[in-house]
């Protein structure tokens, strides 16, 4: 049995799939490469360069390697480019699914692992939020993930078809032992930004509102390890070949921290200050994003273990310390003083 991992060059589904082989499974990864890298590939597992919407490549790679379950990562995923181009997202993220939902399902692959997020909620979701919230969504890229839910639930009606629809909060660290990590030089995660912050790598760190409706006037974001999301997709692929129903699940840890609290983190495990700046909010930004979590932990065989900000910002720092290295940071904070 064999799973095809969409969007495996890219910082999620990479995790997973050194998930899946350290488990002695079948990967293959399935990557246009526009975002991914193929180093983020682990030895292993095949590469084919190509388009989740080639219904014809995907249909080959079902027969060939006998696959039976998709892991689907490959989406525009950054909340301010959804808004500046929303045609192009849902292109990505909803008509792509779609078309590899009519590949699946034509090949009779009976498993389907998708991967969705918190955004799907909106600005003012209750706290901490369950499955059952509002749907919401503030951003084409919120709403495009929910249609690919409502697509993805509408195929399973129609065919033999089982999911696991996993709702990420925010997904951040490194595989413990460096093997793979965020790669992205244009990475917008908040810890990404403060680590590279840290290193010297930019001119420092923004803080996007600080007029907002918490403790201390930043966003609070719930915090998950990537390699215990990486985690959680295995246990929803055993969840579904052991009979288990579909579901639609969030993954965090189910409490939250602040802007502040984040960058506090950063300066501990970098041992030094870096510059901050505050400025105003950013359009199709929830507030308050904190998983309600029991959901997950009663259906899935998943236990997190490493559920510490501090272990996540020390895994992320230590990362692009390990993958930039100095003179490579040093090239990058050229190029972007001279970009202005």
């Amino acid at each position: 049995m064999t799973v095809l991992i969409t969007g495996g060059a890219g910082y999620i589904g990479s995790h997973m799939t050194l998930a899946l082989l350290a488990r002695g499974r079948r990967a293959i990864v399935l990557d246009d490469l526009s975002t991914g890298s193929r180093d983020a590939v682990p030895v292993g597992a095949p590469l084919i360069v190509g388009d989740v919407a080639d219904e014809a490549l995907v249909l080959r790679l079902i027969a060939e390697h006998g696959v039976t379950a998709i892991a689907h990562f490959a989406a525009r995923i950054v909340v301010p480019d959804s808004i500046r181009d929303p045609l192009g997202t849902y292109m990505a993220n909803t008509m792509k699914t779609a078309q590899l939902l009519r590949a699946a399902t034509a090949a009779g692959a009976p498993h389907f692992i998708f991967s969705s997020t918190a955004a799907v909620y909106g600005l003012l979701p209750p706290t901490p939020t369950p499955e059952t919230a509002p749907l919401e969504p503030a951003s084409p890229y919120g709403a495009s993930k929910l249609m690919s839910e409502r697509i993805l639930s509408d195929a399973a009606a129609a065919h033999r078809l089982r999911y696991v629809v996993l709702r990420y909060f925010n997904v951040a660290g490194a595989d413990p032992q460096m093997r793979t990590g965020q790669r992205a030089a244009g990475a917008s995660n908040l810890i990404t930004l403060a680590t590279r912050a840290a290193l010297g790598m930019t001119d420092g760190l923004d803080i996007l509102g600080t007029d907002l409706p918490t403790p201390d006037g930043t966003g609070v974001r719930d915090y998950i390890h990537v390699s215990d999301l990486a985690d959680a997709h295995v246990a929803a692929l055993e969840h579904l070949e052991a009979g288990g129903d579909s579901a639609t699940l969030n993954c965090g840890y189910g409490r939250g921290f602040s802007v502040r609290e984040v960058i506090d983190a950063v300066r501990r495990a970098a041992g030094h200050d870096f510059p901050v700046r505050e400025k105003p909010r950013r359009e199709g930004d929830p507030f308050i994003s904190i998983a309600d979590a029991r959901a997950i932990r009663a259906t899935l065989d998943w236990t997190p273990k490493l559920d510490d900000l501090d272990v996540i910002v020390a895994h992320a720092l230590e990362w692009e310390r390990h993958y930039w290295g100095a003179e490579e940071r040093k090239r990058l904070w050229t190029a972007r003083r001279a970009a202005g």
